[in-house]
Formats: structure tokens, C-alpha cells, sequence
């Protein structure tokens, strides 16, 4: 009786690590279960989408997919184009997830394909299984979702590209089809500055950065005028990069907030041979 009470415990103990923030496994329990340990946690962990497989048909996952359950309980995904969020429940190694919502927003055919199957998959209990830093979730049916854990990118030196433009609660994906010299990005220098483009022109200027707060200030650079599409996704670059903002970063995600709510969110890219690059 108390080899089968020792059993029970060890197995609670090694579903809850699953869940905990920071808790690491042991070294082995030593009875021979095949019980979920875990090395990394689920939540609050920037997770890189590699694949999905739904119905039998496996389906890569694009480039910059990132799947995050929050600590409060809310899933969001991102495949480069639409936004999908769900509500989530974590339980041991267990994850239930509710009715995912998508945003509506057209997209490439290989974006599509994964948005798909990611919708098909985050709907209703799966199984997390943790193996080092990949997780897998299996939903009752089958269907998985394989998950690399991101490691944080560094703020300076890394240029940073620009996917998404934030307005208070909406987000909106930058078009797709921007010239490819048009498509917004920056840069910060450990000199404190940060240059890039917003769209049609070039910029540079300061970017205090102090905790998670960086300190804009008034940007300078070309005064090209381009197509209203791109003039438009300048404007609100820049508006994101006036004066005091908030910045996080989720593994290769930055994003940045003004206090009237403007922001942006980017996606760490190989850097270009623009003059001196700088390592962070």
C-alpha cells in the first residue's frame, strides 16, 4: 500500500510541473512511468509552430508561427497573417481549449493551409507532452501540433521586421504585398538610437531604453512620398515610436506600445549589411 501511495504522488507531482512556471523536473522518479515531466513550462513561453498534422495531412508550418498560452488562460497563434486566440484551461498535462476566433484577413495559400489546421486542432482537450524544449499537443482525434520553445532575441543589433500594427485592441497585419523595400523595419545600436524604415522612408533617431521602457525621440530621415498604402503604414509606425512606449519580447516577437495604445509588432530578422551592424 505505501509503494502504491508513493506512485500516486509522484505522478500528481510530475502533471503539475507541467503547468508550473519555472518548476523543473527531477531527475526521474525511478517507477518506471511514463507520466509528462517537464524541463521548460507551457505557459507563458514563446512557442515556434514547426508543424501540424490534421486528419492524416501533416502541414508545415510557415516561417515566424508562434502558438503562446498567457498565464491567465488565453491561447493566441500567429501564422504571418490572421490572429487566432482561444481561451485555455491547463491542467496537468492536460490543455482545454475554447472555441477559437480568428480575425478575417485574406491570405497566401500556405498561411491558409496552417491557419486551418491550427483552428481544427485548438478546439476542445489535448494532451502536452514535453520532450527538452519541444512540446507536442494531440487532441483526442489525433491531430497534433509540434512546438519548439523560442528563445528570446536580443533588443539591440537584431533588425526587427514589422508584421503588425496595434490600435488599443486591434491588430493589423501589414499588407503582404509592400515592395519588398518598402516593408518596415528597425533597428536599435547600443548607442542608444535606433534607424530603420517606416514604410517609404528611411529614419533614425534616439531610443532610450530603460527596463522595459524605451524613450522615442522625434525621428529624422527622408521626406519621399509613396502610394497611400505605404504612407499608411508609415503613419502608424511612426506614431508607435513617439516619445515613452513599453516593449516586450517573446522569443522572436517584439512588440512595441505607445501610451496612447499605437504599437507595433515585429519579428526578428537576419540583419542586412547596412553600414555597421551592431550584436545584442
Amino acid at each position: 500500500m505505501h509503494t502504491q501511495r508513493m506512485a500516486v504522488s509522484v505522478s500528481v507531482l510530475a502533471l503539475l510541473t507541467l503547468a508550473a512556471c519555472g518548476t523543473e523536473s527531477g531527475s526521474g522518479s525511478g517507477d518506471g512511468s511514463d507520466t509528462v515531466q517537464s524541463d521548460v513550462p507551457v505557459t507563458g513561453v514563446a512557442w515556434s509552430v514547426d508543424s501540424l498534422t490534421v486528419g492524416g495531412k501533416k502541414t508545415e508550418a510557415p516561417a515566424g508561427s508562434r502558438l503562446e498560452i498567457d498565464p491567465k488562460g488565453r491561447a493566441k497563434a500567429g501564422f504571418g497573417c490572421n490572429h487566432i486566440s482561444a481561451d485555455a484551461r491547463v491542467e496537468g498535462d492536460r490543455i482545454t481549449f475554447g472555441k477559437p476566433v480568428s480575425t478575417q484577413m485574406a491570405c497566401d495559400e500556405t498561411t491558409e493551409k496552417a491557419e486551418k489546421a491550427a483552428l481544427a486542432a485548438m478546439d476542445g482537450e489535448v494532451t502536452a507532452k514535453l520532450s527538452g524544449e519541444k512540446l507536442t499537443l494531440t487532441t483526442e482525434g489525433g491531430d497534433t501540433i509540434a512546438l519548439s520553445e523560442e528563445k528570446p532575441a536580443g533588443l539591440v543589433g537584431t533588425r526587427w521586421a514589422v508584421n503588425t500594427l496595434l490600435s488599443g485592441e486591434t491588430a493589423t497585419s501589414v499588407p503582404a504585398d509592400l515592395p519588398k523595400e518598402r516593408v518596415p523595419h528597425l533597428t536599435f545600436g547600443e548607442d542608444g538610437t535606433v534607424h530603420g524604415n517606416s514604410g517609404c522612408n528611411s529614419f533614425h533617431g534616439k531610443a532610450a531604453v530603460e527596463g522595459s521602457t524605451i524613450d522615442f525621440g522625434p525621428p529624422a530621415g527622408t521626406r519621399k512620398m509613396c502610394p497611400e498604402a505605404e504612407m499608411e503604414v508609415e503613419r502608424a509606425v511612426l506614431a508607435a515610436l513617439d516619445g515613452p512606449a513599453t516593449y516586450t519580447i517573446k522569443g522572436s516577437t517584439l512588440t512595441v506600445t505607445s501610451k496612447d495604445g499605437k504599437g507595433i509588432g515585429a519579428t526578428a530578422a537576419p540583419a542586412k549589411s547596412e553600414g555597421t551592424q551592431e550584436h545584442g
